[in-house]
């Protein structure tokens, strides 16, 4: 699978809502998401760096997931609240970092601001034939 048909699938998995409420269908925006960068790790057989860019509209949010990766996160801009199962929940600003591991199941992952976009950078480690993500109920 190409690097553009991935980055279009995580599209596609990744719907996002305004909140716990029903929103109008104008008013729902999905991340906008970019591949960077990909490239194989010679020194780990089977693995692959993946680097993502994603950017939230404001009040958007993510499902339930897992990426079955090592996943490390660098907010760029505005602010993003993000939480996975069994840690604290917290609010991420420009310059902050976030980490998830491959066992664990995101929970939260949305844009603090319901006016402002949130822009993010998230590089990955994972197996080559994996998919970049992974729902959850």
């Amino acid at each position: 699978m190409t690097i553009p048909k991935l980055a279009l699938r995580l599209v596609c998995l990744v719907p996002v809502t305004l909140g716990p409420k029903e929103a109008p269908k104008e008013a729902l925006k999905e991340a906008k998401v970019t591949t960077l960068f990909s490239k194989d790790l010679p020194d780990v057989p089977g693995k692959e760096g993946l680097m993502l860019a994603v950017e939230y509209p404001p009040g958007s949010s993510d499902p339930v997931h897992r990426h079955n990766a090592d996943a490390f996160v660098y907010v760029l801009e505005g602010s993003i609240v993000m939480q996975v199962r069994g840690r604290k929940e917290m609010t991420l600003t420009p310059g902050q970092t976030f980490y998830e591991g491959p066992s664990d199941v995101h929970v939260v992952g949305r844009n603090a601001s319901q006016t402002k976009p949130a822009k993010f950078v998230v590089f990955l480690v994972k197996e080559k034939s994996a998919p970049v993500l992974i729902p959850v109920n």
